[in-house]
């Protein structure tokens, strides 16, 4: 796992959460089983944690807790999703995502009456992006084509949207894993957006 660590003592420090809180988050899959990372030291066998993703992980878990039950909170975080299904109307009037962004994605898409939370995320992914300016509207079902064929195979894993663009020409992968990417120096990568974050961002705005 790429970017800065953190340890353990380190982080029960700064945040002031304690060694139990810690554990019991980990045991309601709140932390994943992956960021607890065991590292020789000196001293013999430490744990240590991708510095950013936990930080920011406690942060959400702590602005939230007393909202939510531990229980409701791993349904925030857990990739796997029940079988909700919104209408388009719902969809607008809650204000989830813009008519402008659903209706580009049922032109291109066309659905049911009905999405599922796997289709409203679609839209959520491609409104961000628009909204960001990172991409245009050809870009835009660029992305809605990548993420109806390929997101089945990467929803359980930690998976990354990228655009990538060279000479004016742009590419859109899905990826689980950005660590063994590179790319020649006239290629720029101009959107990274884990999809993770935009599920718990997009749960949030459903509760």
């Amino acid at each position: 796992m790429s970017g800065e660590l953190i340890s353990k003592k380190d982080l029960l420090d700064l945040t002031g959460i304690s060694y139990g809180q810690l554990y019991r988050w980990k045991r309601k899959n709140l932390i994943p089983e992956e960021w607890f990372i065991r590292k020789s030291t000196f001293t013999g066998q430490e744990t240590f944690f991708p510095k950013e993703k936990i930080f920011d992980r406690i942060e959400k878990i702590q602005a939230m807790k007393e909202n939510l039950s531990l229980d409701e909170l791993a349904g925030m975080f857990s990739p796997s999703v029940s079988e909700l299904q919104l209408s388009q109307k719902e969809l607008i009037e809650r204000n989830i995502v813009s008519e402008t962004a659903l209706d580009f994605f049922l032109e291109n898409f066309p659905q049911t009456e009905e999405l599922s939370f796997e289709k409203i995320l679609h839209v959520y992914i491609l409104e961000k992006l628009l909204q960001s300016g990172d991409i245009n509207l050809s870009e835009g079902k660029l992305l809605l084509q990548v993420l109806m064929d390929y997101y089945q195979q990467v929803k359980q894993k930690n998976s990354m949207v990228l655009f990538i663009r060279k000479l004016g020409v742009s590419s859109c992968l899905l990826v689980s894993n950005t660590d063994g990417l590179f790319f020649d120096h006239g290629t720029k990568v101009v959107v990274k957006m884990s999809i993770m974050d935009c599920m718990e961002e997009l749960k949030t705005k459903l509760l």
